[in-house]
């Protein structure tokens, strides 16, 4: 048997190019349609993100991210990551209450994932106040 030397746990490496992703992905997420003022105006009420810093790293034209913001926008991706969990967790409450068919699993995981969203920012923010402290 060989040992494995993929880590446990995937860590974001903290360069542009992932905060790069997580930009485009914040607007993706806020995007409807081709409605991308509105989007970047609703990141930046909710998030203090400037129009310009997401549109910046998100076309590639970034050439550092400094850490503060890297951690915002890991922490923004995580909180939209949560909100289309309890969306699809209200969804399935929905359903079940209006259907007759049992769909127990889709509960099951929909509740998994919003604990494993939980425990990943929990272990966000252990580390960040671990950081802090040296």
């Amino acid at each position: 048997m060989t040992k494995s030397t993929k880590p446990l746990h995937l860590v974001q490496p903290m360069t542009v190019e992932a905060a790069s992703d997580y930009a485009s992905r914040l607007l993706e997420f806020e995007q409807r349609g081709s409605d991308t003022e509105s989007a970047l105006s609703r990141l930046e009420k909710r998030y203090g993100f400037s129009p310009n810093q997401i549109i910046h790293l998100r076309s590639g034209r970034a050439k550092s991210c400094d850490v503060g913001l890297f951690a915002r926008l890991r922490d923004a991706y995580l909180d939209l990551c949560e909100r289309q969990v309890a969306k699809l967790q209200h969804e399935i409450a929905i359903t079940k209450a209006t259907s007759d068919d049992t769909i127990e699993d889709l509960v099951a995981e929909a509740d998994a994932l919003a604990a494993k969203i939980q425990a990943k920012k929990a272990g966000l923010r252990l580390a960040a106040s671990n950081g802090r402290r040296r």
